[in-house]
Parts: C-alpha cells; sequence; structure tokens
C-alpha cells in the first residue's frame, strides 16, 4: 500500500481518525473532510490510505482503486474476495498500531469507511483488531463477514450513516449491519439523511457530534 495522506493538525496531535474512501476513489477525495474535522477538532490527525489497484469483477474486470474484489453484487448482497479484505484490514491494523506507538491511546483512535471503505472499517474493528479502539464509523456502507462476527464483553462503539435515497449500497443493507451489531451487544449508533449515496457537510457535522462525546 503507498504512503496513506496525512494532516497533522495545528496542535499537538492527541487523536486520530484513519479514513477509507470507497471503490475507485482516491485517498485525496476526503482530504476537505478531514479539514473540517480539524477545524472543530484542532489536535485531531488525519490519515487516509490509498487502496490498490486491481480488476473488479463485477465492473468487467476494470483496473480501479479497490480495496477488494467483488464478484457479486445484489440490493443485499455482496460476495466477495475475502483474502483481499483480510489484506486491506492487516494494512488498517498496521496504521492503528503506528498510531499507538506514536503515543495516542487505543480510546482517541477512530476508523471511519465510505462504502466500500466501510466495509473494510467494520471488518478490521469486528474481526482483526485484538483491542477495542475509540470508535468505527460506518457510511453508506455494510457488513460482509459481520455474520461471523462474536460478542465481546467490550467492543468498539459504532456509528452507522446512510442515505435514505443510496441505490448502490442500499438502506436496508446497511441496516443489517447495524443490527447485527447491536445484537451482539456493540454500542451502536444509526443516523439517516435524505441523501444518495455520498457523504455531506451535514453528515459530517454529525460524525463530529458523534467524536466529540469521546474526544471531551
Amino acid at each position: 500500500m503507498s504512503s496513506p495522506l496525512i494532516l497533522d493538525p495545528t496542535l499537538e496531535a492527541d487523536a486520530c481518525i484513519i479514513w477509507l474512501h470507497g471503490l475507485g476513489a482516491f485517498k485525496d477525495d476526503f482530504q476537505p473532510v478531514g479539514l473540517h474535522l480539524q477545524q472543530r477538532f484542532p489536535s485531531l490527525r488525519f490519515v487516509s490510505p490509498q487502496a490498490p489497484t486491481r480488476p473488479v469483477t463485477v465492473n468487467g474486470g476494470m483496473e480501479m482503486p479497490s480495496w477488494y474484489d467483488i464478484l457479486a453484487m445484489s440490493p443485499t448482497s455482496r460476495a466477495i474476495n475475502e483474502h483481499d479484505i483480510d489484506s486491506a484490514a492487516h494494512s488498517v491494523q498496521a496504521l492503528v498500531n503506528e498510531q499507538r506507538q506514536c503515543g495516542l491511546p487505543s480510546s482517541r483512535i477512530f476508523l471511519a469507511g465510505f462504502s466500500q471503505g466501510g466495509a473494510v472499517v467494520l471488518h478490521t474493528a469486528y474481526r482483526i483488531l485484538d483491542a477495542p479502539i475509540g470508535g468505527a464509523i460506518a457510511l453508506s456502507t455494510y457488513g460482509p463477514t459481520l455474520d461471523r462476527y462474536e460478542a465481546q464483553a467490550h467492543a468498539t462503539p459504532a456509528l452507522f450513516i446512510h442515505g435514505t435515497w443510496d441505490n448502490v449500497v442500499t438502506l436496508p443493507f446497511g441496516r443489517m449491519a447495524y443490527d447485527r451489531l447491536s445484537e451482539c451487544g456493540v454500542e451502536t449508533a444509526w443516523r439517516q439523511f435524505d441523501m444518495d449515496h455520498e457523504v455531506t457537510i451535514s453528515e459530517v457535522d454529525a460524525i463530529g457530534d458523534w467524536l466529540a462525546q469521546r474526544l471531551t
């Protein structure tokens, strides 16, 4: 994986959010989001890694930035290459460990991901990491591996945000992931907005409100 985009804060960093883009996107795409969050949290480090470029089966084998290959899809399911998502999650785990080595406590490290990036975040937080972190933020996404998630006494809290009009990852698909974690006792929050498959300023502000509860 290439070097991530890193936005260091104006103050000494005491928290970090690692943000994963979606299918076909680039690490710089969410730079405005990072800058917007840092206006509210001037000691927040923003890290955005880049997905590798690979053929994507459902897109006719076209090569594009992708955290994992999608083999088949329907409105409520995805068949994915699980080796790919494991590899992506271990890369994210390495970024989490880097922040720990910089002196940040796990409770002040957050993962956020949009669409395919959000699926990697959920896989990382609930299937790969060996200890809870500050939170997992799942945006317009789904949980392709959460059916095998087992309840944990102290799990990472999760924020789900989805668009009512999303026709790429439909709202019920995202709700399935939220319900699964809730059933397992994870502290979960759900927000939905009248939007498509996108990230809006209102959504980012809602993320800020949720972060503020954990960074005070």
